[in-house]
């Protein structure tokens, strides 16, 4: 979502309560491209609400109370001297309804699809062929709200990902450089992880917390960044969690829009203990050379002997010049000290 780019990683002070019968806490309210991050004060995470999926619950009055289309119960108040970030949601909210199939349309739309398809040919029949079809129709809002979902059960294990406040704006810097100018928000980094790196529908990319503390130089973890991205665009995030869950996943994503939520959690912890996939050393390369990037850090972080990545290392694409600076020094600082307090 980049409908306002002028509301780019605004924040503002808040009330959350969990739950109604709980007690309401003063939070930091980040507004991102696509989520609104509520923090305590300490910059520990304690909700993520994905844009789409939030409502105004009290129309133009202020203060404004707002809440998770699906958990009434948990609301954030906005007080009259924080109009702005009030502002900036309800034109978010705006910008996604308009680009939201009307209530009812986008269901009875993909009913149908799926109905004629499979009156129409044999073929739609075959679990392979229904995935490839729902994966092309599921918009991005959609996948959006189901990574955040993933990284919700995620952090049950993980416990919640690291973001302190200080170290919130190189992350974004780091997305940007290496996936992206609308990639703010989609490096998650968690705290309690035996993995290296991994990705969730909606362009996030997971990434272990000593990938960034345990080096000193940017271009490793920037190296695990771009090999992460380079596994989510041969196969696709979504088409490997439809994998998992079955044929009836793809059937209840097309005919509901969404997905159970035992089948994300399920995934969640799978997700936890899948190997990396192997990708060929060439194609790596290539990925390098695209993102100005020096492999040798990488190699070596992969294999301080550099025997097993020796041809990241000889072919290295920038190797007399050096990477494109992926982040000055004193961001670099700070974001070896997200998970600090």
């Amino acid at each position: 979502m980049t409908a306002l780019t002028q509301f780019d990683r605004l924040e503002a002070s808040g009330l959350w309560r969990a739950a109604p019968d709980a007690q309401r806490r003063d939070v930091v309210v980040s507004l991102g491209d696509a989520t609104l991050t509520i923090s305590d004060i300490k910059g520990e995470i304690l909700a993520h609400w994905s844009l789409g999926a939030v409502r105004r619950a009290t129309g133009p009055k202020v203060p404004a109370i707002f809440h998770p289309d699906t958990d009434p119960g948990q609301t954030l108040e906005l007080a009259e001297n924080e109009r702005e970030m009030i502002e900036g949601i309800d034109r978010l909210l705006r910008a996604i309804d308009r680009r939201r199939p009307r209530p009812g349309k986008l269901r009875m739309t993909l009913t149908a699809l799926a109905v004629a398809a499979f009156a129409g040919a044999a073929v739609f029949w075959l679990p392979e062929a229904l995935e490839r079809y729902t994966v092309k129709v599921v918009p991005a809002v959609k996948r959006t709200e189901i990574g955040q979902t993933l990284i919700g059960h995620l952090q049950r294990v993980t416990g919640a990902p690291c973001i302190n406040p200080q170290a919130r704006a190189p992350l974004d810097r780091l997305a940007r450089r290496l996936l992206g100018p609308d990639a703010a928000g989609r490096l998650v980094v968690l705290r309690d992880w035996d993995g290296q790196s991994a990705h969730l529908p909606g362009r996030f990319i997971l990434l272990d917390r000593a990938i960034i503390e345990d080096h000193e130089d940017p271009d490793v973890v920037a190296g695990y960044i771009v090999a992460e991205a380079l596994r989510a665009a041969e196969r696709d995030p979504l088409a490997e969690l439809l994998d998992f869950a079955g044929l009836r996943a793809s059937l209840v994503l097309l005919t509901t829009g969404s997905l159970p939520d035992a089948t994300l959690e399920a995934y969640a912890e799978r997700l936890l203990t899948l190997p990396q996939t192997e990708l060929p050393h060439d194609t790596l390369l290539r990925a390098f050379a695209a993102a100005e990037l020096r492999s040798t850090p990488y190699a070596y972080a992969r294999d301080i002997t550099g025997e097993s990545t020796l041809p990241l290392i000889e072919a290295d694409p920038r190797a007399a010049e050096g990477s494109r600076p992926v982040l000055t020094d004193s961001d670099w600082v700070r974001l070896q000290g997200i998970c600090g307090a």
